[in-house]
């Protein structure tokens, strides 16, 4: 089969296409033939270890020295059930899937092998049944790390939502997420992407290269930080405190994406009621797959960035 290796940390192109063994599944595992992955920041970081000086030892303890321990790296993946092992339950031959690989990696393949289970090692669902393979992706990627962070707080009818990076795979999704539970949202977005944000149902949107929208803000019951300590501006720091006196301010910094089945079949459900529509920005071939990095590396990106691994006819 067909993979992207990567043996070692550096620039996008390190990575090469290389053909090796079909992994074996167990008997308490499935095989899974992958459609198509995303190239996230989690991939990012994990190609290049650009990580903070404080984190770089704990990331390469974890990670790998020299290069990724498992040098088939990538964590998103959506695909087809081709085996299920004889000691699994919850999926057979032929069921569409999606998910998260955690720390065993291994999404940029033909194929991978995974266990049912929820763990720190990945969690598989059913996909949602109206959307393609390339909609996978988006879905389980942006919608494990929105649902994670708003679901710890009462959002309704009349709440106000303020949503930092709202143009990124879980920003698009928690804007959608949002509107759907009744709240009026703000989008804080660049200012190529304002209209783009406000098509998808945000109230407002604000420009965050602009010290003039500092003044606009309003008072939140929730503001969600989507990008992290990694990129700040003026607008992100006045809105920490722009609060509702029992708001709260969430950050993706705050925990680790937590990779959950149940969450996966959560999404399912909003995105089969047409509550959440999936973003995608760009396809690319799974050839180019260097050049996918290096767009996503520029941090432009609207919603998902994935790759086809494998051609799919979806009716």
């Amino acid at each position: 089969m067909k993979a992207i290796i990567c043996d070692k940390y550096g620039t996008p192109e390190i990575l090469r296409v290389a053909e090796i063994e079909k992994p074996v599944p167990k008997e308490d595992e499935v095989l899974i033939k992958v459609y198509a992955t995303s190239v996230t920041n989690s991939d990012i970081f994990i190609r290049s270890s650009k990580v903070s000086l404080k984190l770089l030892i704990p990331f390469r303890i974890m990670m790998g020295l020299r290069g990724p321990r498992n040098p088939i790296i990538g964590e998103v993946f959506s695909g087809e059930i081709e085996y299920a092992g004889s000691r699994t339950k919850r999926f057979k031959a032929g069921d569409r899937v999606y998910g998260l690989t955690g720390f065993s990696l291994g999404a940029y393949a033909d194929y991978l092998c995974l266990k049912e289970s929820d763990s720190k090692r990945g969690c598989i669902a059913l996909m949602p049944r109206n959307i393609d393979y390339i909609g996978g992706t988006y879905a389980a990627y942006g919608g494990l790390l929105a649902l994670q962070f708003l679901e710890k707080v009462k959002i309704g009818i009349h709440s106000k939502v303020l949503i930092y990076g709202a143009c990124g795979t879980s920003g698009t999704f928690a804007v959608q997420y949002a509107k759907y539970l009744g709240a009026h949202v703000t989008a804080v977005c660049g200012p190529e992407n304002l209209g783009f944000i406000k098509s998808l149902g945000a109230d407002r949107a604000l420009d965050y290269t602009q010290s003039s929208s500092v003044k606009l803000l309003d008072k939140y019951d929730v503001v969600f930080d989507t990008v992290g300590i990694a990129k700040t501006s003026a607008l992100k720091t006045a809105a920490k405190s722009a609060l509702m006196p029992s708001g709260k301010y969430l950050s993706i910094d705050d925990a680790g994406l937590l990779l959950e089945s149940d969450r996966l079949n959560e999404i399912k459900d909003l995105i089969e009621s047409g509550a959440v529509k999936p973003v995608t920005d760009r396809v690319y071939p799974f050839e180019q797959i260097a050049e996918a990095h290096k767009y996503v590396e520029m941090g432009h990106k609207r919603g998902n960035v994935a790759v086809e691994v494998n051609s799919a006819i979806w009716n």
